[in-house]
């Protein structure tokens, strides 16, 4: 096959790529056709597992202890905290929920530079809801060329029904979404039972109802049109590949020519080239955005894999190899023409460098979950005045102090302050003990704030000196400190 031509060359026109493409063009229907094979298989288990996910999770439960919520994840908006099995997230620890998201970011980062866009193709929640109302479609009013038949007839009593039918069907997942969407953020089995009483918050109703229409609108009627034009991803995705990528290709160094079989039979009976694509546009017919493979890699085109099974479907019933379509990379076709070996890279610096960062980001996330405490300290001196000179000539400044607790009973803490030699500190209505500390008691998983004076004795004092508050749990003799300053004149 080393004459064989590119596509350009074969009379296809130019696939669209993300400089070229338009910002936005007029949806064409397209009823893609039902396929089976090994990648629709791995995209139903996928889409099983992932909404398996999504809508029971909130049901699974997780003991905590008492005084604290047993649903396995949580977002309290109420208490301001984020529950994640074991981990109890505070508002102060925000920056968990931005690791996350970086670890989110890289990961799809790698898995573009693996294999391009297989997140479009098979995790995706646009892809997941599509493929779902899909095989609802499908299931009521039949696969491809019935769709299209029935898009041709007239309004009639069945096509009536069948049409309300598939939209009840729509509706109802829809609704499902959005009511699995607020059970995240309160105890499922008890809004469950409010929502189905009409007790629920208001705020409760209002959020399914507009995931319920996001996704009815998104999943039945924008399908494509929200991977091709509202999406970023497939114009963001290219500057973050390489040629070793491996995407969905058509392999036209063993394609082309490509014709009809008894065509293509002839020609080879003559002795002259002749490619295995017969020309059957199975691969164009199965595909939900609706892209001809075969013009070369398109910003329409999500990477699913149905044209490979469709593909191989039909190189199965007329006796030639699989994988006409399959991941490989253009420069490996073209290193096929020229007779040269053909370069598979998973393993290369662009793979390294972001496995590299995913492992470092998780390892700091760990090790930070890891040595996490229970208890937590902040302070802010107070802004005007900054220092108050007492008749006995010593210095007092003022400061806010929070304490969380994140235990779940309630704990005494005694407050202290090192960095001053003469250093004296009170707390406004709090106790002290016998080190003449000030005590204080917090209840679990609460915070406190407290008005705490420091008052320098020693002289001379200097204008500005490093001040250490030093908490100490009186249960366990666990100590958290934070540091801020003494002004004086």
């Amino acid at each position: 096959m080393a004459d064989a031509p590119l596509p350009h060359a074969l009379g296809a026109t130019s696939p669209t790529t993300a400089e070229d493409a338009p910002l936005y063009a007029p949806r064409k229907q397209i009823h893609p056709q039902a396929v089976k094979g090994r990648y629709r298989t791995i995209k139903w288990i996928v889409l099983a597992v992932t909404l398996g996910v999504y809508y029971f999770l909130p049901f699974i439960r997780w003991d905590r202890g008492p005084n604290a919520p047993d649903q396995a994840i949580l977002v309290d908006l109420a208490n301001s905290r984020f529950y994640f099995f074991f981990i109890e997230i505070w508002p102060q620890e925000v920056y968990y929920i931005t690791g996350l998201l970086v670890l989110a970011a890289l990961t799809l980062f790698l898995m573009n530079a693996v294999a391009g866009r297989i997140w479009c193709g098979y995790l995706c929640p646009q892809t997941v809801w599509t493929d779902l109302f899909y095989a609802v479609e499908r299931i009521i009013e039949g696969d491809r060329r019935e769709r299209m038949r029935h898009a041709k007839e007239k309004l009639t009593l069945p096509v009536l029904g069948r049409k309300s039918l598939k939209h009840f069907v729509w509706l109802m997942i829809a609704w499902w979404t959005g009511g699995a969407w607020v059970l995240y953020f309160a105890d499922a089995p008890t809004l469950v039972y409010q929502l189905a009483t009409f007790q629920a918050p208001f705020v409760a109703y209002f959020w399914i109802g507009i995931l319920t229409f996001t996704t009815y609108t998104l999943a039945g009627f924008m399908r494509e049109q929200v991977c091709t034009y509202m999406c970023p991803w497939p114009r963001i995705q290219a500057a973050l590949t390489d040629e070793f990528a491996l995407n969905v290709t058509y392999r036209y160094d063993r394609g082309e020519p490509r014709g009809s079989m008894k065509k293509n039979q002839a020609l080879k009976l003559q002795g002259l080239p002749a490619g295995d694509c017969i020309d059957c546009d199975q691969c164009v017919a199965v595909c939900p955005t609706g892209v001809d493979i075969r013009k070369g890699l398109q910003l329409d085109c999500i990477q699913c894999g149905l044209c490979m099974d469709a593909c191989d479907n039909v190189m199965d019933k007329i006796g030639r190899p699989k994988g006409l379509i399959a991941y490989d990379t253009d420069m490996n076709v073209q290193a096929r023409i020229e007779v040269r070996p053909e370069m598979r890279r998973i393993v290369r610096p662009r793979t390294l460098f972001y496995a590299g960062l995913i492992v470092l980001v998780g390892s700091i996330m760990i090790a930070s979950l890891a040595m996490r405490q229970s208890l937590y300290l902040s302070v802010m001196h107070d802004r005007n005045p900054l220092f108050v000179r007492l008749s006995d000539g010593s210095i007092r400044n003022g400061f806010t102090i929070r304490i969380a607790n994140k235990n779940l009973d309630e704990r005494r803490y005694a407050l202290s302050v090192e960095g001053l030699r003469g250093a004296k500190v009170d707390m406004v209505g709090g106790e002290v003990d016998q080190q003449c500390r000030p005590i204080v008691s917090v209840g679990p998983d609460q915070t406190l704030e407290a008005r705490v004076l420091v008052t320098e004795t020693a002289s001379p004092i200097e204008e500005s000196a490093v001040l250490r508050f030093v908490l100490t749990d009186l249960a366990t003799g666990n100590t958290v400190s934070t540091s801020d300053h003494f002004k004086a004149p």
